[in-house]
């Protein structure tokens, strides 16, 4: 490996992490990171003061053009659209790198509030730990105008936010009476397990079956996944916890085949937001690198 390839290489966890959680699947920020490697070829390194942020604002503006192009299609998308998971547990190196709560499912669906200049602006300054000045010539921008799309970004966060902020074992606690509760379905039980006011939203794309808007109520939440339960029990689904982008989620499996990924809100006590990947493309991935419904579950 030459010296240029090294030193990309050395930067690519954080690079990947950047496009990733700029643009949500692993797909786009594999393509990002291509295109940043062909002009760090054509770039002489030797005449760069850092590299680092040199990597970091092509990577930055890459992902921003493809972004905003990105949106455009989601506003066409049909129902609810949810992030693409990464890896489950340590498969990649990228997740080892660059580990946060911000890699979190909940949280990368919570960045889709936000517009493509500002999710920019809050990631490299509060992910990434770049100063407002080196952000705001990263994206070419005045500081007081980072600083605005960060304080924007942040109290859109905010507003999104649950109330509470749990370790993953209360999640893991909840998903594992959730998946009791839908294996053998129970309406009353599964209702107690939610927030009276609790949401759930689902992304099938509209190439499988999923609720095209997001749900609210408990019991609403609980008639559906009774329904779903006893469906999946007649077609012999297989239901396992694992480690999803750092956090416990629930995963479906017909077979050898992952039909939905599920991962929560919670206060700790009672589910307050669910949210069901159904897309078959978006879980391709994800079971490539997992090693099917007969490996070992968190449980």
């Amino acid at each position: 490996m030459d010296r240029d390839t090294a030193l990309f290489q050395q930067h690519r966890p954080r690079l990947y992490g950047l496009a990733y959680r700029m643009l949500g699947t692993p797909a786009d920020a594999e393509d990002v990171l291509h295109d940043a490697w062909l002009r760090w070829h054509q770039q002489d390194p030797s005449t760069l003061d850092d590299a680092e942020a040199w990597l970091v604002t092509v990577t930055t503006r890459l992902a921003l053009d493809r972004l905003r192009r990105a949106r455009t299609e989601r506003a066409h998308y049909t129902g609810p659209w949810l992030p693409e998971p990464l890896v489950a547990e340590d498969e990649q190196p990228e997740l080892m790198l660059e580990r946060s709560e911000s890699l979190s499912l909940s949280f990368m669906a919570l960045l889709e509030r936000l517009s493509p200049d500002e999710r920019a602006a809050f990631l490299l300054n509060q992910v990434f730990d770049y100063s407002h000045a080196e952000a705001a010539t990263m994206l070419q921008i005045s500081e007081e105008a980072c600083r605005q799309r960060t304080h924007r970004a942040r109290q859109r966060l905010r507003e999104g936010r649950p109330r509470f902020s749990v370790e993953p074992q209360a999640q893991l606690r909840l998903l594992e009476k959730f998946r009791e509760a839908l294996e053998h379905p129970d309406v009353e039980r599964l209702q107690a397990l939610f927030a009276p006011d609790a949401v759930h939203e689902a992304d099938g794309g509209g190439v499988v079956r999923a609720t095209l808007r997001p749900l609210h109520g408990a019991e609403r939440i609980a008639r559906l996944y009774a329904q779903v339960g006893l469906l999946n029990r007649e077609r012999g689904a297989v239901h396992q916890l694992r480690w999803v982008n750092g956090a416990p989620a629930l995963l479906t499996w017909m077979e050898a085949e992952l039909t939905t990924v599920v991962w929560i809100d919670t206060d700790g006590e009672r589910i307050l937001a669910m949210h069901a990947l159904r897309h078959p493309g978006k879980l391709a991935r994800l079971k490539a690198v997992t090693n099917g419904p007969d490996h070992a579950s968190l449980s």
